[in-house]
């Protein structure tokens, strides 16, 4: 996945606040929806951006699907931002 689709779907208050959820755990796209005031077809596009941008992962299980956060992609977007920030140290060594 690129950079620029993890962006954009971080870009979002409610996928923001999906991702917030699931750093408890998994959970069903039934409890996901029933923690917000929208459509249940307005959550279902905002899991479709997260899962395409690879941010999270669904799993089904029966007549349910549960979504849990991909930790790794989290992991590459925080290393890229970090670097972006620079190393003060050597900066001013130099």
């Amino acid at each position: 996945m690129s950079l620029q689709s993890t962006l954009k779907a971080l870009s979002d208050p409610i996928r923001r606040e999906i991702l917030d959820m699931l750093k408890g755990g998994r959970m069903s796209a039934g409890d996901i929806v029933a923690h917000f005031e929208v459509t249940g077809a307005s959550i279902s596009r905002h899991l479709s951006v997260l899962k395409e941008a690879d941010l999270i992962r669904d799993k089904r299980e029966g007549k349910f699907i549960f979504y849990e956060l991909n930790t790794s992609v989290l992991e590459d977007i925080m290393i890229f931002i970090t670097g972006l920030k620079g190393d003060k140290k050597n900066d001013e060594q130099e």
